[in-house]
């Protein structure tokens, strides 16, 4: 638990600098600028205060790397979006938004050496020990202040952190009731998660834990494995989901939906996990798949497709503005079509050609080389044939469900086995329940 420098709430008026509308993605908002011992405090508020009783509200510490970069390496910029969209779907609360808290109050600068320290090894609280500081430095009884200034006489708090809670209850705003806002853990971000529940008493961060046999996502770490450095290619979880009979699609190609929601959940947080996800273009001419994160809070990976001659159509939904996408080609595509996509804000690598598409060792290769360390293989057949067969697969997730749907397309095809002896195995195996379907996991035997 954090300790709280001894200012008295009571003695802190904060300084109004600004009150304007600022419009967002998530509507406007009424926002009130506080300034205090050389931080600033944007209190976002949706809505009447009224009596100020039992208001909706977030206090959200300025994280530059998170909040404006996308930095993997905290689940801030996912709880800021969830916390304003949550707020305003409630259509009454306020989300304070406060500068000079960065890295939990000891500013950008000791952050980044605070990350450098956890890339030898340190967690989260020992890299902020380590320069000198307590595990929390911030003071919460400036934001209590504006919370009162606004009219606001109790809360309920979104936070994973029950010191916060205990902050303002200790400067007189009592919390009727605090509102986790747990995130999709990120194969980058899993520690510090984990350092956040285990050393600062964070309540559950990364959800509710997928327990073997049973239990609900959408916290997928079980599934995920270890996360292994590699030296030329990133970690490659092949996933689908199946019916009992091996199908993943009908003999006309509908797949929607072979699993069940919690199911789906569970992909969709394995997504949020990694740092790509990965199809190829008969996925996308058959699917039209989005491949974003949207059923769980969490950030949507780099989505790839592997498309040897540029098929993808222009209407594809992965083109669109909501996750970033690279397409992995061969020469044989049309380099004009390379130039187009490109000018969309579409990022293109050209690796060499494979008999039967892209050259896989090649393709993860080049991922590997822009900084992508994990990879969720997702289809279609070819794909997950090509990934199994070609030894370039570190884990399989198989979901089976529970549905007989005769002929159709086979989720995996011809491996090229003549005997059971030398079938593929899993190693280090689990399985799980996800509502009405059954997750079998484990890692692929070198």
């Amino acid at each position: 638990m954090g300790t709280f420098l001894p200012v008295s709430a009571t003695t802190i008026v904060p300084r109004e600098i600004a009150n304007l509308t600022l419009p967002t993605p998530y509507g406007g908002w009424e926002t009130h600028a506080f300034e205090w011992a050389g931080s600033v405090h944007l209190c976002l508020c949706r809505g009447r205060i009224g009596d100020g009783e039992d208001v909706l509200v977030r206090m959200h510490s300025e994280c530059v790397t998170g909040d404006s970069l996308g930095s993997l390496r905290c689940d801030c910029g996912v709880q800021l979006r969830h916390a304003l969209r949550t707020i305003a779907a409630e259509g009454r609360g306020v989300l304070v938004y406060s500068t000079g808290h960065e890295g939990r109050g000891i500013g950008l600068a000791n952050k980044l050496r605070a990350y450098m320290l956890q890339d030898r090894g340190f967690d989260t609280a020992e890299a902020n020990e380590h320069l000198g500081f307590r595990v929390d430095e911030r003071n919460f009884d400036d934001i209590a202040a504006c919370l009162r200034v606004l009219g606001v006489r109790s809360v309920r708090l979104m936070s994973n952190n029950r010191d916060k809670a205990a902050a303002l209850e200790a400067a007189g705003i009592p919390v009727r009731a605090v509102v986790g806002l747990p995130t999709a853990a990120h194969a980058r971000n899993v520690r510090y998660l984990s350092t956040k529940q285990a050393v600062m008493g964070h309540h559950a961060p990364m959800g509710v834990p997928l327990a073997e046999g049973s239990g609900p996502p959408p916290d997928v770490a079980s599934l995920l494995g270890e996360v292994r450095a590699r030296t030329s290619r990133p970690y490659v979880v092949v996933k689908y989901a199946q019916t009992i009979d091996g199908r993943i699609a009908t003999a006309t190609g509908d797949a929607r939906w072979i699993s069940g929601e919690e199911e789906r959940r569970t992909s969709h947080a394995l997504r949020a996990a990694c740092d790509a996800v990965l199809v190829g273009v008969g996925t996308i001419l058959a699917d039209d798949p989005r491949l974003t994160v949207r059923m769980v809070p969490g950030a949507s990976p780099i989505r790839i497709v592997l498309d040897a001659r540029l098929r993808i159509p222009d209407h594809a939904r992965v083109l669109d503005d909501d996750a970033v996408t690279t397409i992995v080609t061969t020469s044989a595509s049309s380099a004009e079509r390379r130039a187009e996509l490109r000018r969309r804000g579409v990022s293109v690598v050209v690796v060499p050609a494979a008999p039967l598409g892209v050259d896989l060792p090649a393709a993860l290769e080049a991922l590997f080389d822009d900084g992508v360390r994990s990879v969720l293989v997702e289809g279609g057949a070819h794909v997950i044939t090509s990934f199994l067969s070609q030894g370039v697969a570190d884990r399989l997730v198989v979901a089976i469900a529970p549905r007989v749907m005769g002929s159709g397309t086979d989720a995996v095809n011809d491996l090229g086995i003549t005997e059971v002896a030398s079938a593929i195995r899993l190693e280090r195996r689990a399985v799980h329940v996800a509502g009405d379907d059954v997750l079998i996991v484990g890692d692929l035997a070198s």
